[in-house]
C-alpha cells in the first residue's frame, strides 16, 4: 500500500466545496430572475412559494449538508490516521464526482431514473471509505 505524502485527500474535499458554493450562486442567480420577471417575491426567509426553478437548487443545496458531512469527516479521519492513500483518495475523488454528477441532474432534469442511481453510486463508494478507515485501522 503506498502511503500518500502530502494533503491528496483534502483537493476532493475541496472539490465538493466548490460544488457548494456554486450551487449558492446558481441558487442566488435563479432567485435574482425570479424576482426580476415578477414571479417571486425578494424576501426568502420563509420559504413557502419558492418557484420550481429555485427550489431545486435550494434541495441540492441542502441534499450537500447531509452525506457529504460524513465525506468531511471521513476525509479528516483518513488523513488523521494516515490512511489516505491512493485507495482512498481514489475513493474521495470518485464520491465527488458523483455528487457533481447527481448535483448536476437534481438541478436540471432532476429525472430519479438518474438522480437515484447516481445518489446510490455516491453512497455506497462513500460507504467504502469509511470501510478502508476501519479496515486501516484494524490492520495498523
Amino acid at each position: 500500500m503506498t502511503i500518500m505524502t502530502g494533503y491528496e485527500i483534502f483537493w476532493p474535499l475541496l472539490a465538493h466545496v466548490a460544488l457548494v458554493y456554486g450551487l449558492y450562486a446558481l441558487l442566488g442567480a435563479r432567485r435574482a430572475k425570479m424576482v426580476r420577471a415578477g414571479n417571486a417575491k425578494s424576501n426568502y426567509r420563509e420559504n413557502r412559494s419558492e418557484p420550481a426553478e429555485s427550489l431545486a437548487v435550494k434541495n441540492c443545496l441542502a441534499n450537500q449538508f447531509e452525506l457529504p458531512v460524513l465525506f468531511y469527516a471521513c476525509c479528516i479521519l483518513l488523513y488523521v490516521t494516515a490512511a489516505d492513500n491512493i485507495v482512498a483518495v481514489g475513493l474521495a475523488w470518485l464520491f465527488v464526482a458523483l455528487r457533481y454528477a447527481h448535483a448536476a441532474v437534481h438541478v436540471s432534469s432532476n429525472d430519479l431514473r438518474y438522480r437515484s442511481p447516481l445518489f446510490a453510486a455516491g453512497y455506497l463508494t462513500l460507504a467504502g471509505m469509511w470501510l478502508w478507515l476501519a479496515a486501516w485501522m484494524v490492520m495498523g
